[in-house]
């Protein structure tokens, strides 16, 4: 959902960003088309499984201290980068351009950065993935063509975040919004409502934290684009490419300006479960995509095929700038496993030409293709109402779960 308040009279609440602060999508655009990875998917899933750390507490391979971690927390995906975990323009690509400012990481606790520091670089469990998929349509030439996809290329979609830290950020502050919002005379009924004044002490704390975690997020997703990149051309060639196509955020609260009554005003933007959708000429749009507005990236399921779409005006006048971030679920995650065997789901998505890795059993059975909404009516929908436009289709070739 999306909130927005006022800057300096709203309030700011933990509960309103989530727990996995910063959970983004990245897609990645390759040199490859289907029919030249089709042939090697199956060791292309198992060396990026094996490149790509996965699963609840999974730890990486990008080791950092305690003085580089902080660094990060201000410079985010620029820092990996500069660390040689990318390609020179990488960062460029991304919603903030891959780091919100102001941060400060010594809001962030030292709990929250002892679980971060050994999961940069990793993937995490739960609804997080990573998918081989290729380009199955196309249906707007022009902003595809400015993205740089094209009918029959493979891409990779990278869905994760802000692993521990994040999580552990959201929990510190949401303890400690308890006491400070009877300070401020604000009752609420769950206290993952807790919510104080933007720019009460607390309210400052949480969001320099917040854009620390946001910014771990964003080096996190770099580093994995790192390791992908290997894995390619390990199985391929170093001649292979593989380009960031854009990083969107689907968990955050941001400073942005909205017209409202009739004036332009300045709001703090809740986005939880949900994308930033800016039209083309918006200043925050990324310059080359200026002309046919930002990608946005809908996910939705394992088994059926994910969208790429572009920002349009209505996103702007109608949502503060956002639209869903996935079909949504059909199923929880506890009826979604009932009943269901395994070997009969993994041999069902074979049929379908798609492949699966994963850390554990439980992160397949929650995950499957029932438990999801049709993602092709939940993107008309969007498309309709003038959110954002469809510009490519895209099928799973191959999974990795945590």
């Amino acid at each position: 959902g999306v909130a927005a308040v006022h800057s300096a009279s709203g309030v700011v609440s933990p509960g309103g960003v989530g727990f996995d602060i910063n959970c983004g999508v990245r897609l990645l655009g390759s040199s490859l088309s289907r029919d030249e990875v089709r042939t090697r998917l199956k060791d292309l899933v198992n060396q990026i499984f094996r490149d790509v750390p996965c699963g609840t507490g999974g730890t990486g391979y990008i080791k950092i201290s305690q003085k580089e971690l902080d660094d990060v927390l201000v410079d985010g995906a620029r820092w990996m980068v500069r660390h040689g975990y990318g390609e020179t323009n990488d960062w460029e690509y991304a919603e903030a351009r891959g780091a919100l400012p102001d941060a400060d990481p010594d809001k962030v606790s030292l709990r929250a950065k002892e679980r971060g520091r050994p999961q940069i670089g990793t993937l995490g469990s739960g609804n997080h993935f990573l998918e081989i998929q290729y380009v199955q349509r196309v249906d707007d030439e022009e902003a595809a063509n400015t993205f740089g996809l094209y009918q029959g290329q493979v891409v990779v979609l990278i869905h994760s975040g802000s692993r521990g830290l994040g999580h552990q950020v959201c929990t510190d502050f949401l303890r400690d919004m308890g006491p400070a919002m009877r300070k401020y005379g604000i009752e609420l009924p769950d206290r993952q409502l807790a919510c104080v004044p933007v720019t009460s002490r607390e309210g400052q704390s949480y969001l320099s934290a917040m854009r620390g975690a946001a910014n771990f997020a964003w080096a996190n997703r770099q580093g994995m684009t790192h390791f992908v990149r290997q894995a390619f051309r390990r199985i391929f060639s170093n001649d292979v490419h593989l380009k960031v196509i854009y990083d969107v955020c689907h968990n955050i609260a941001k400073q942005e300006r909205y017209e409202v009554a009739g004036k332009t005003q300045d709001l703090l933007v809740h986005r939880k479960g949900a994308t930033r959708a800016f039209p083309p000429g918006h200043p925050e749009v990324t310059p080359s995509y200026q002309q046919v507005g930002q990608p946005v990236f809908i996910p939705g399921s394992m088994g059926t095929a994910s969208w790429v779409l572009a920002g349009r005006s209505g996103s702007v006048e109608e949502t503060f700038g956002t639209c869903c971030h996935g079909a949504g679920r059909l199923l929880s995650r506890t009826a979604a496993k009932k009943g269901r065997d395994l070997k009969r789901v993994i041999k069902d998505l074979e049929r379908e030409g798609i492949l699966i890795r994963s850390d554990s059993k439980r992160g397949i059975l929650e995950e499957v293709p029932e438990a999801y909404k049709d993602v092709d009516e939940v993107i008309e929908v969007v498309h309709n109402a003038g959110l954002a436009t469809k510009v490519a289709r895209l099928r799973p070739m191959g999974v990795i779960k945590g």
